[in-house]
């Protein structure tokens, strides 16, 4: 008896340690033969008792027959009535089957009569502790149906680096909290809005554009009110450089005239944007890197006032009309509120890419993403700073997830600056179909 004890307990470890490692080294197949089954299972079983916790189920009123018997003594004979009794139940969401997916599962549910999808997101956090999962996502794409996304584990703890991308003003900065890539699409999405304290990930996101926009044929313009610190190791791939509120002023009157000339051009071609011109006649794509946004707006004395109004009117024009014409926006900013004036607004409203890392106060983070969806700011204010690289992304499919971009050192940015140096076309060859214009202390 003890040898069958031992060789039953030893079998038993065996296995234990084999599942163990299949967990732990092919996470993947683990999940998809044994792990996702019993979750299934489980989470159907327990879906009533989870909705009631919740707050999802509705009471409903029905009917049941009851037979009333009764003995009439005379006779001894046994009479049977039956009546309508009405009773109160509870009616959970009609669940469909969890379908895996790479970090998790999801499901669709159809929702009960008065309910609307922030019913479901109000008690994402309870439905997440109740199946034991690390977060829910709650979405909507048909009236009547929520699908909630569960992940079973950070994804974002550990970000491997992927590929970089071929595409022309692509770049893939990082991953998606549903582990796919996070990429920056310019030609899809324009203009960005950045916004992030020290130490956030802000700095290493522009890194990364730095290192995935060197090699393509592409202008990069840099705009750093750090004095230069941040973007002057990289001025051999920059075209052009400021430093000061008075060179940005300039630089920007170049990309007004820019813009200008380029839509002379799309015009007498009778194109709608440099990308409907032919490739013999279209002009190199320009993209625009900001860094400390605040910088142009902060005003010292009333005598700043109308530099201040004039860089922000050229800023906003480039926003509102760059896109058709290839130049394209990337602005970083510590601090982004509504404090700084109209002039930062107008400019949130032509942003329709939006990054907040982890902020030191809630007006920039209402200001990046509050006219989006609350939940989205409810989870960049919970970013921890022991998370840098960590933030909340409006993707251009219309919704927002938590992404994590790759770590891309200084040195590795001025490395691919250098390596692709003989790719940056000069600002007097991008300034050439205007005449009236010459290089200046601006160009790089």
């Amino acid at each position: 008896m003890p040898d069958e004890f031992y060789a039953v307990l030893g079998v038993l470890a065996a296995l234990a340690a084999g599942l163990w490692a299949w967990r732990r080294w092919h996470h993947r197949s683990f999940w998809l033969a044994l792990g996702y089954p019993l979750t299934a299972i489980s989470i159907l079983a327990t879906w009533r008792k989870v909705a009631l916790g919740c707050g999802l189920t509705k009471k409903r009123q029905r009917f049941w027959f009851t037979t009333v018997p009764g003995l009439v003594a005379s006779t001894g004979v046994v009479r049977v009535k039956r009546k309508f009794q009405r009773i109160a139940v509870d009616t959970k969401p009609f669940m469909w089957l969890p379908m895996p997916t790479r970090h998790g599962w999801r499901v669709t549910l159809h929702t009960l009569e008065g309910q609307i999808p922030a019913d479901y997101a109000d008690v994402a956090e309870r439905l997440a502790h109740s199946w034991g999962v690390h977060a829910v996502r709650v979405t909507s794409d048909k009236p009547g149906r929520v699908r909630l996304a569960a992940t079973i584990r950070d994804p974002l703890v550990k970000v491997d680096e992927l590929p970089p991308s071929t595409e022309l003003l692509k770049v893939t900065v990082g991953r998606l909290e549903t582990g796919g890539p996070w990429v920056v699409d310019f030609k899809t999405v324009p203009h960005w809005l950045n916004a992030g304290a020290t130490q956030s990930g802000k700095s290493n996101l522009a890194n990364a554009l730095i290192v995935g926009l060197a090699p393509q044929p592409v202008a990069l313009v840099g705009f750093d009110l750090k004095g230069g610190v941040e973007f002057t190791p990289y001025a051999p791939r920059l075209s052009a450089l400021a430093t000061t509120r008075a060179e940005c002023g300039g630089l920007l009157d170049d990309l007004v005239a820019l813009m200008t000339d380029r839509m002379g051009v799309c015009r007498m071609a009778s194109a709608r944007n440099i990308w409907q011109l032919p490739p013999a006649m279209r002009p190199v794509p320009v993209v625009v890197l900001v860094d400390e946004l605040a910088e142009l707006y902060l005003m010292a004395d009333k005598s700043e006032k109308d530099e201040i109004a004039k860089t922000s009117t050229a800023l906003l024009r480039v926003a509102q009309l760059g896109r058709a014409f290839g130049i394209y926006l990337f602005c970083c900013g510590q601090r982004i509120g509504s404090d700084l004036g109209p002039g930062v607004t107008a400019l949130r409203a032509q942003c329709s890419g939006r990054v907040c890392h982890r902020v030191n106060d809630p007006e920039t983070a209402t200001m990046t993403l509050g006219d989006l969806d609350p939940a989205a700011l409810d989870s960049a204010r919970a970013i921890a700073a022991e998370t840098p690289g960590v933030a909340i992304v409006a993707s251009q499919d219309g919704q927002w997830y938590r992404a994590r971009s790759f770590y891309v050192s200084e040195a590795a940015a001025e490395h691919a600056a250098h390596t692709y140096a003989d790719r940056a076309p000069s600002w007097a060859d991008v300034m050439a179909a205007q005449p009236h214009q010459a290089p200046d202390s601006r160009t790089a």
